[in-house]
């Protein structure tokens, strides 16, 4: 599947002149849309047509399960992310990192009918759709996604991905600090981006913002996403490790104290990230209401090396005897 999704980018790339990104796009909406060629002002070439054709006829994603459609959709964001110089904050979430969210959230809903579940800074969905192929998975239920994002081009990815699984997630382009157009949710899962919001005056009703200047995104949309939860939902988050060491620190932890149960803190191996700045954490909130409750002991730790897979295993099983014992104890 990447392989064709990968030449047959290069070929539009080169044919209609414009980035990688922008020709998947155009390619997959092709496949899509049975594998038809969309040409305007006769470009691409006859030629050309033909031989997309051709090449995406040899595969037929209809016939291939969601996470090889995902982990295809995933190459080609690397791709991407080295052919168009993709900052940053557009870049995936590991699929290691996205299964250890699944896996934490999957013990959570095991009992669960249905869920529905948002991601505020969605990207290409990636997180969101391996996190609801995993639900699907455990539960064999009704699985509801929304995701949300300012970019076109993260939308777009977004929307391919989830018709190429057959999932059922609603996109819609906003900027996510503004009220969003979703209803109520069971459960969070999101890899914030990291910085500073830009426009003051949107953040004046944030108990998380800055007293003076700029307002950090990742701690406007954690206050934010807590809110569309339903009583005694979750948000799990993938923050800045040093989130609790900033000069901002103290006003989120005020807020938790006030609005929200701290659950969880969990550092992933240094050695993921380029230097120690850099490292992440998995943070687990619960909103108050319906049977939640602060759990008596706080999940706090750090995975070991995803090289020790003995120790790995180990750390994964005492996080999933804190939440049969701790978390989901009524």
């Amino acid at each position: 599947m990447f392989q064709v999704f990968d030449q047959s980018s290069k070929v539009l790339s080169q044919a209609l002149g414009t980035s990688y990104l922008d020709a998947f796009i155009e390619t997959a909406d092709n496949m899509i849309d049975n594998n038809t060629v969309r040409v305007e002002d006769g470009v691409p070439k006859p030629k050309i047509v033909d031989d997309l054709t051709k090449l995406y006829r040899t595969v037929d994603y209809h016939k291939m399960d969601n996470e090889s459609i995902r982990r295809a959709i995933q190459m080609v964001m690397i791709r991407a992310t080295k052919e168009d110089k993709i900052q940053a904050n557009h870049q995936i979430t590991p699929d290691t990192i996205a299964y250890i969210m699944g896996y934490i959230v999957t013990r959570i809903y095991e009992h669960e009918s249905s869920v529905s579940i948002l991601d505020p800074a969605v990207g290409t969905g990636n997180l969101l759709t391996a996190v609801m192929n995993q639900l699907h998975d455990s539960l064999h239920d009704t699985v509801k996604g929304y995701g949300i994002d300012n970019d076109d081009s993260m939308i777009s990815i977004a929307s391919i991905s989830a018709k190429m699984q057959n999932l059922d997630v609603e996109l819609i382009q906003q900027d996510s600090i503004e009220h969003l157009l979703v209803p109520k949710i069971n459960l969070v899962v999101s890899d914030l981006p990291v910085g500073y919001y830009p426009i003051d005056e949107k953040t004046t009703g944030y108990a998380t913002r800055a007293q003076a200047g700029h307002s950090y995104v990742h701690h406007l949309l954690i206050e934010q996403s807590m809110n569309y939860l339903k009583p005694a939902g979750f948000g799990v988050f993938l923050v800045p490790s040093n989130i609790f060491q900033t000069s901002e620190a103290k006003g989120l932890l005020k807020w938790f104290q006030d609005s929200v149960y701290l659950q969880g803190v969990l550092n992933l191996p240094k050695e993921l990230f380029a230097n120690e700045n850099a490292q992440k954490a998995i943070l687990i909130l619960q909103n108050r209401g319906g049977d939640s409750h602060q759990v008596q002991k706080v999940m706090l730790g750090e995975f070991p090396s995803f090289k020790d897979t003995d120790a790995f295993q180990k750390f994964m099983a005492e996080i999933v005897d804190w939440e049969e014992n701790d978390l989901l104890k009524k």
